[in-house]
């Protein structure tokens, strides 16, 4: 077999194996979150209290505003490939909602089937004031930038 067939063959075999359609799709998904293992997860149970939790499956990916009963673990995967728009392929939620006696009251885990697109509301509500005139839009900078310093000319 001459060198030339042996250079064609590892170049094919080589052309192949870089098409494999599974190896080719870890390339494009990023992983982002703190989901504790399942292990872990199962540890927690009703009753369980918030400095356990922390101590089982660390601090929450978040926390809500309002009350601070409620906190969220996530982690998803986003497959990003060239000028597409990133797609989230896979997505993990755990909800654990806590009493007033700072012990877990509820569990839930949710995916991405049990998610809801919203579309935002595109009405605009103005706000008096905050529309700068013609001058003041065109001309309000005119002399508030100064290069080198100083009150007011050039000082070179």
């Amino acid at each position: 077999m001459s060198i030339s067939k042996i250079f064609a063959t590892a170049f094919w075999v080589c052309l192949v194996s870089a098409c494999s359609a599974a190896k080719q799709n870890e390339w494009f998904v990023s992983h982002t979150g703190n989901m504790p293992s399942p292990r872990r997860i199962a540890r927690v149970e009703v009753g369980t209290s918030k400095d356990d939790v922390i101590n089982t499956l660390g601090m929450p990916s978040s926390v809500n505003v309002l009350d601070n009963n409620s906190w969220v673990y996530t982690s998803s995967d986003i497959e990003k490939m060239a000028f597409f728009a990133p797609k989230e392929i896979n997505r993990d939620v755990l909800r654990i909602t806590f009493n007033q006696a700072d012990e877990v009251s509820s569990i839930e885990h949710l995916s991405l089937a049990d998610g809801v697109d919203v579309t935002p509301n595109a009405d605009k509500t103005d706000v008096r004031g905050q529309r700068p005139g013609f001058f003041k839009k065109y001309f309000g900078g005119v002399g508030q930038y100064m290069p080198f310093g100083g009150k007011s000319g050039n000082r070179l």
